[in-house]
């Protein structure tokens, strides 16, 4: 069963990057310097900062339907990178030196299943989500920090 990783669009992100301090911290954003490599996760690029690079962690709302399962969490944002474009079926670089949480959900937003796994273990993960017809979409999570990391499809499927 194929499927499709999808990055977040730079666009929502720019304004951040001319904000003063005190504005960022009204928008849930502030700049970081990454002083460690890897350990800044971009989820436009979905490749790590690199040291001495400056970004942006705010608070992004990845579950906006009202159910339940409405969340948000603190991610890292870098400036004047293009939005990443994986192939079908590959799993972005990013991800395979993480322990990794992926949560299925339904059409109707409602979380079906759930797995923790060694990014080295993705594919066969996601394909076993899949199986089960009536998940929609996989929202995949570091495990440890818990931020939401990217969405998952089936590669049939648009976003």
């Amino acid at each position: 069963m194929s499927f499709q990783f999808h990055a977040l669009p730079a666009d929502k992100f720019t304004s951040l990057f001319s904000m003063s301090d005190k504005e960022l911290s009204a928008n849930n954003a502030r700049r970081v310097l990454v002083d460690e490599f890897p350990g800044t996760p971009c989820r436009i690029s979905l490749e790590d900062a690199k040291v001495g690079e400056q970004v942006i962690l705010v608070h992004y709302e990845h579950q906006p339907e009202n159910t339940p399962y409405k969340a948000g969490h603190a991610i890292f944002v870098r400036e004047n990178v293009a939005r990443a474009q994986p192939e079908k079926d590959e799993v972005p670089a990013l991800f395979r030196h993480r322990l990794m949480s992926l949560r299925a959900f339904s059409s109707e937003h409602l979380m079906l299943d759930a797995e923790v796994v060694e990014g080295t273990a993705l594919e066969q993960t996601i394909q076993a989500l899949f199986s089960n017809r009536a998940v929609e979409y996989i929202h995949l999570h570091n495990a440890k920090p818990g931020c939401y990391a990217a969405l998952i499809t089936r590669s049939t499927r648009c976003t």
